[in-house]
């Protein structure tokens, strides 16, 4: 494989979960992950994130997201500036920005993924030249433009022993299978999301007593699990479905009514437990089992998930930083990364990763 000169970006995520903007440094070649630098997050206020959430499956050109789409993109170059001066860094130390926006419908059946921001306006703002657009090319191409990450947690764990799975448990929880065999070019790789991940704990917990989230598990830890509901909700043709597959945020949404006549805490166990079965059934997928599990996203912050998984899946499951990695940064890691792949050219999406018919390049350079 060419080897390339080593970039250093800037990534930019925006996630399911609403939680606001994360902001990470890398410097790599594409290939190899030669070094990690800054890292900033910043939450978005209760009245934003309520205006974001009401675009959620919107397109792009509905009444008032136009709006929505570029305050967030005014956001993001607020971080990225934060970020720089609180580093003492400036424009010209950052090569590429790679910006994710944020996913307000995903309908890869339809051959339709939207990610709301504009990626010339940062680019204009910052001073440094933008990737975004990365999932379309994907899609268009017939892949599920889902999971996208894949190809970092290849390059993130290439030191540690396989069968290995990275799960991420954002708003949807995604996993990425990493077998021994393959090369460079040719990885053994499968990723597809296994369900829902936080999403649906977190719009019960807003709905059931007003606040944003389970803050560590719990009210779940307090609930009992309500089998019938729960067999029923396992009941959902999306778990018959082999990978590729993926979900938009709000696939499940209806999950919300099968727990409506429960207690809060035995509807936020139920929608745990849920979760972690989606999860767990995901596994069948596995060319072989995964020796361990490393967990990232905001989901390995919650206790109860955390222990759920433990005692379902029967192998060691570990948050992302027992591997000395940063769970709170590995998904605007994963954005620089493929920034700097989208810049070379290089594959960012796999047949394994996402469907896609063959390994496909993606992502649009904004000129700055």
């Amino acid at each position: 494989m060419t080897q390339h000169q080593p970039l250093t970006a800037l990534g930019l995520m925006s996630g399911t979960s609403l939680d606001g903007i994360d902001a990470a440094v890398i410097e790599s070649d594409g290939e190899r992950l030669l070094q990690f630098g800054a890292v900033a997050s910043v939450p978005y206020d209760p009245d934003f994130r309520q205006r974001l959430r009401d675009c959620l499956g919107q397109d792009a050109d509905a009444p008032g997201v136009a709006d929505v789409a570029t305050e967030l993109t005014l956001r993001h170059v607020e971080v990225v500036g934060r970020l720089l001066d609180d580093n003492g860094l400036s424009p010209e130390d950052i090569d590429l920005i790679g910006f994710h926006g944020h996913t307000t419908v995903h309908r890869p059946d339809q051959r339709l993924t939207v990610q709301i921001g504009d990626p010339a306006l940062l680019a204009a703002k910052t001073g440094i030249n933008v990737v975004g657009d990365f999932r379309l090319n994907d899609v268009a191409k017939g892949g599920q433009g889902a999971p996208f990450a894949s190809l970092y947690h290849l390059a993130m764990t290439s030191e540690l022993e396989k069968p290995l799975a990275v799960l991420n448990v954002g708003g949807v929880a995604n996993v990425t299978w990493i077998g021994q065999g393959g090369s460079a070019e040719n990885p053994e790789i499968l990723a597809f999301d296994t369900g829902p991940g936080n999403a649906l704990i977190d719009d019960w917990v807003r709905e059931a007593i007003g606040r944003p989230m389970d803050e560590g598990g719990r009210l779940a830890r307090g609930g009992t699990l309500d089998q019938d509901v729960l067999l029923a909700l396992l009941h959902n043709p999306y778990f018959a479905k082999t990978p590729p597959k993926s979900l938009d945020r709000d696939d499940f949404a209806d999950a919300i009514q099968s727990v409506s006549g429960l207690s809060a805490e035995d509807g936020a166990a139920t929608l745990s437990a849920f979760s972690v079965a989606a999860i767990v059934h995901g596994q069948e997928h596995f060319p072989e089992p995964a020796k361990r599990w490393l967990v990232c996203g905001g989901g390995r912050l919650n206790g109860t998930l955390m222990e759920l998984m433990t005692r379902s899946l029967g192998t060691p499951v570990d948050p992302i930083e027992a591997v000395d990695l940063n769970g709170d940064a590995l998904e605007a890691q994963a954005f620089a990364f493929l920034a700097i792949r989208s810049f070379y050219g290089m594959p960012l999406s796999l047949p394994g990763t996402t469907g896609a018919p063959r390994p496909l390049n993606g992502g649009i350079l904004y000129e700055s």
